[in-house]
């Protein structure tokens, strides 16, 4: 594992700075444009890269040096990082160069989660794959916790362009980590001895679609995001609807998810879930079902007796879903072709939640931002019992990765 916590690092490191970055410059547009439209449309044009080039990213993946691919994908964003930082010095930046900067950043995002994920079963046992996981969960929730107060911060501190240049000392880190790091290639189980690469994003998809279990698997993600998106993101609606319009009650939920993440993912360290990996993921969604209920039932007299033990669940049981079932893909896709399958795998995931907003919104305005909560509740419970009764799902794991 000791090269798995280099890899952990590396990332703490990478992610904490694009964090702050994010939050950055979504704070920037809020509070020059005062648009809710302008800071929408640059949320969605950072989600269109991996919806789009997932698909075709997975080839270069399994055949590039997967480190060399991580390496250069954050000195990539580090050198976008540096043409903001140079554009604000300068008092030139706009908000197109702000929307250019973003989707550049996010191609390279695409390109390094898919080799991430495609590294982590390289340098880590499978007995250990769910502990690796949980961490990596926790890691993720701690910068979500920790990012905004230090974003804010910063700004109360520096300029823009100073609190842009964490970005760049935290991508100099973890290329540093990473550097000495030895990351093996895959066994090439499934891939031709020539470059092909249509035939290789081709032979991707088909081993998705070949294999009933996995397809299931994704669709069991997909759903999750789904039915989670629009809950998830119109929280500032349930809290000014129901629980007085108090901000220090969304900051409340916000870092409690957050730290409920950390509780599921650090359990996941120390314990590593049941041997059946999947009975571990479905344990977390009982666990999401009644605390999604509890939200929608929230109000100021439970918020603090009820509601915030709800949200602390709530991430926790996100956690125990989330990183078994990475754990199962990690252990059955053949070592070759984890990038292709994760990169598609995150296009279908990325493009189900703009759908879940697209369609939560209106049903919100319709029938009260309360029915989102049940619903979703509601869903998972329809969802839960079909997922234990397919044979192909539940045999997944039990499968050779050839």
């Amino acid at each position: 594992m000791r090269k798995f916590f280099v890899l952990w690092s590396s990332q703490a490191a990478s992610l904490f700075g694009s964090a702050v970055v994010n939050f950055a410059l979504a704070w920037y547009l809020t509070r020059e444009t005062g648009s809710a439209t302008i800071l929408a449309t640059a949320l969605m044009v950072a989600m269109i890269p991996q919806i789009v080039l997932g698909p075709f990213i997975g080839p270069f993946i399994d055949r590039w040096s997967r480190k060399k691919i991580m390496i250069f994908a954050d000195l990539y964003v580090m050198l976008l990082t540096l043409v903001l930082v140079v554009l604000f010095y300068t008092n030139n930046v706009q908000i197109w160069h702000i929307y250019v900067i973003m989707i550049g950043r996010a191609i390279g995002e695409s390109f390094q989660f898919p080799a991430l994920g495609a590294s982590i079963p390289m340098i880590v046992p499978e007995k250990h794959l769910v502990r690796a996981n949980g961490l990596y969960q926790m890691l993720q929730y701690a910068i979500k916790i920790v990012a905004p107060i230090a974003g804010a911060f910063l700004m109360e501190a520096l300029p823009m362009q100073g609190v842009l240049s964490v970005d760049i000392i935290t991508a100099i880190i973890a290329v540093a980590c990473l550097l000495p790091l030895g990351i093996p290639q895959p066994p090439p189980a499934t891939l031709t001895a020539k470059a092909n690469y249509f035939g290789d994003m081709k032979q991707g998809f088909r081993y998705v679609w070949s294999r009933p279990g996995l397809v299931m698997l994704i669709g069991l993600v997909a759903a999750l995001m789904f039915f989670t998106a629009a809950p998830a993101n119109l929280m500032p609606v349930l809290v000014n609807e129901h629980l007085e319009g108090d901000v220090v009650k969304l900051g409340w939920l916000g870092s409690t998810s957050g730290i409920g993440g950390i509780l599921g993912g650090l359990a996941l360290g120390v314990w590593g879930g049941f041997k059946k990996r999947m009975w571990t993921a479905f344990l977390g969604f009982l666990i999401m079902i009644p605390c999604s209920v509890g939200l929608g039932l929230t109000s100021p007299t439970i918020f603090y007796t009820a509601t915030v033990p709800a949200m602390l669940f709530m991430g926790v049981g996100l956690a125990l879903v989330n990183a078994p079932l990475t754990a199962i893909m990690n252990s059955v896709i053949a070592k070759d072709m984890q990038g292709r399958v994760f990169s598609l795998y995150g296009s279908i995931v990325m493009a189900v939640m703009p759908l879940g907003l697209v369609i939560g919104g209106p049903v919100a305005d319709a029938l009260g931002i309360r029915s989102l909560y049940f619903i979703a509740s509601g869903s998972w419970l329809v969802i839960l019992p079909l997922a234990m009764l397919s044979k192909p799902l539940m045999d997944l794991e039990n499968q050779p990765p050839e």
